[in-house]
């Protein structure tokens, strides 16, 4: 398989070439257009006077323009496409390098109370989120939220298998997520998705056949007009009677008009992205039962989006005058419109969110993807099921940089739970945050970063980040109080792996200690897993009452007057702490 960098830079120069061509060809179809337009202007001047010359000029003038500008929307698409995968790939390469910091935090989900996202930083400047997520989409970036955090520990291995085959489809992800990105949609989709699921019906059935009758009577009076067979006044009463019919349903044709351009943009893009998932062959079950989803009708589901696509782009056009005046006046245009749309929804209205999530599915997947390809060398988790929660080999944090990265082994069994000693800025916390996202990521179905990795699926718990809060009135040790309650709540159902970093931080030292050991205990017995990092080495002594728990630690050496640290996990309990070597470094005492 090609590198990552080698390819995203390949892709980069592949496309930047295309887009010098693209920009030649659109000079030159700019110049074409204004060259067509010159030659009808000087026909006309030379031929003034000649009707028949100058109907002529101006016909083939018309058509060889609006054929022009159609070319030259086409190029201009093609040109933005062709944009848009440059910048991807510009992306890639940046994120490759650590430079993702530009991209999109996800602050508007960190969230203190979820059971592990706020400790283990999924969400904020320099996150998971930020590094991985690649969502074009609002519903596909949601989808993607729903992943990092939803704690499901199901279909793991058919997980693995979609992610496996979409990461090495790099190209059509690209595509996928370049023609996303084109259509900007400001009103969501799961607004659009409930007005049209709960839209009911406004208009009179015999709108479906009124409006083509109405034409037709209004085409056989202009004729008979034409050969004198009528008067005027008949067709004029005949306008007045179109005026009040059309007007009669303005209020009605005009609220429903600004309900359906809100979905305009929206059905203009989903039915490109449609068609990308349509026309591509899948192997993995998970991929295929989402692409059958949107096969099942007589049409395919992106076909069926164009033409409300199309229907709505004709709506639109009520706007133009000429159009929505003698449209509604010899036509009823608007009533016309309005029974295309109201049958378009009452054809499609219960398909059109599973189409919709398809595609939020799609969006969401490609960022796993896409993480897979970019992280060749880590490795997809091996579910067991035995003694083992979780057996690793160099595991490392995908967020740290390779060189300045130290990977431990790491392996604990069902119902042990680890004390973890350490000197400051050992590296204590990371790890911890090491375990916590491998859990995370081995449960979305994405490698870890480890050279070998085996677990048994688990539901992850944490409190490792509590704080106060001056709005509830709460002091830091009672939110800490409350979300050792929530994890005691939570374990009584469910089997999780729960991750604390210091037990009971607000309280005083030997309430610290009887408090701890006594919640050590609790967890303990309620036949729980994981890891507990303290600074009271008091509580490492638990160790020789109950067998399910093992200590280990961090440590830190000071050689001539310097810190030193090897960031490596080892059995027993820290002896060396820094404290107050680092107060007497840092001048403070």
């Amino acid at each position: 398989m090609q590198k990552p960098l080698e390819f995203y830079t390949a892709e980069k120069e592949r496309f930047e070439h295309v887009q010098k061509t693209l920009k030649r060809q659109l000079a030159l179809s700019s110049s074409l257009r204004l060259i067509v337009f010159l030659m009808a202007v000087i026909g006309i001047y030379f031929f003034f006077g000649n009707v028949k010359m100058m109907i002529s000029i101006v016909v083939i003038g018309a058509v060889f323009f609006f054929f022009m500008l159609a070319r030259h929307a086409k190029l201009q698409y093609n040109s933005n496409l062709n944009k848009a995968l440059i910048e991807i790939n510009k992306t890639e390469i940046k994120v490759l390098n650590r430079d993702y910091f530009s991209l999109n935090p996800g602050n508007e989900f960190i969230n203190p109370t979820h059971p592990f996202s706020y400790d283990i930083d999924l969400f904020g400047k320099g996150s998971f989120f930020q590094y991985v997520n690649r969502t074009v989409t609002n519903e596909g970036k949601l989808e993607f939220v729903d992943l990092l955090t939803n704690n499901d520990i199901l279909n793991i291995v058919k997980k693995q298998e979609g992610i496996k085959e979409l990461s090495v489809k790099a190209k059509w992800r690209q595509q996928f997520s370049a023609l996303a990105s084109l259509v900007k949609v400001e009103h969501p989709a799961k607004e659009i998705v409930n007005w049209i699921s709960n839209y009911k019906s406004v208009f009179p059935k015999f709108l479906s056949f009124l409006p083509k009758l109405f034409s037709i009577i209004s085409l056989g009076l202009i004729v008979l007009l034409a050969m004198e067979i009528i008067t005027d006044q008949i067709l004029l009463i005949w306008i007045f009677v179109g005026m009040g019919i059309s007007g009669a349903y303005g209020n009605k044709v005009n609220a429903l008009y600004k309900e359906a351009s809100n979905t305009k943009d929206t059905f203009k893009q989903y039915h490109k992205l449609l068609h990308e998932i349509e026309t591509t062959s899948f192997e993995s079950q998970i991929l295929k039962e989402k692409q059958q989803i949107i096969q099942t009708e007589s049409q395919k589901a992106s076909v069926i989006f164009a033409k409300f696509s199309k229907i709505l782009d004709a709506f639109d056009q009520r706007n133009n005058l000429i159009i929505g005046s003698f449209g509604n006046v010899f036509l009823l245009r608007d009533l016309q419109q309005v029974y295309n749309v109201e049958k378009w929804i009452s054809n499609y209205k219960s398909k059109v969110e599973d189409w919709i999530n398809i595609i939020s599915f799609f969006d969401a997947q490609n960022s796993l993807a896409n993480f897979a390809f970019n992280h060749s060398s880590y490795v997809f988790p091996e579910i067991e099921t035995n003694k083992n929660v979780i057996s690793a080999q160099n595991l490392g944090h995908p967020l740290l940089k390779v060189l300045q990265r130290v990977d431990n082994d790491f392996t604990i069994e069902n119902q042990q739970f680890f004390i973890v000693t350490g000197a400051n800025m050992a590296g204590k916390s990371t790890f911890l945050r090491t375990v916590s996202l491998s859990i995370v990521m081995g449960n979305m179905g994405l490698p870890v970063c480890a050279s070998a990795f085996k677990y048994a699926p688990i539901k992850l718990i944490t409190s490792m980040r509590t704080s106060d809060s001056l709005a509830d009135n709460e002091s830091y040790f009672f939110s800490e109080l409350k979300r050792l309650k929530f994890i005691v709540d939570e374990i009584k159902y469910e089997d999780y792996f729960i991750i604390l970093d210091e037990i009971l931080k607000g309280t005083n030292s030997t309430d610290k200690a009887i408090g701890s050991r006594k919640f050590v205990q609790k967890l303990v017995s309620s036949k729980s897993t994981g890891i507990i990092a303290t600074h009271d080495l008091s509580l490492c002594e638990i160790e020789k009452e109950l067998q399910e728990v093992q200590n280990y630690y961090f440590d830190a050496e000071i050689i001539n007057d310097e810190l030193f640290f090897d960031y490596k996990l080892k059995v027993g309990v820290c002896k060396n702490m820094n404290a107050s070597f680092l107060l007497k470094k840092m001048e403070i005492i």
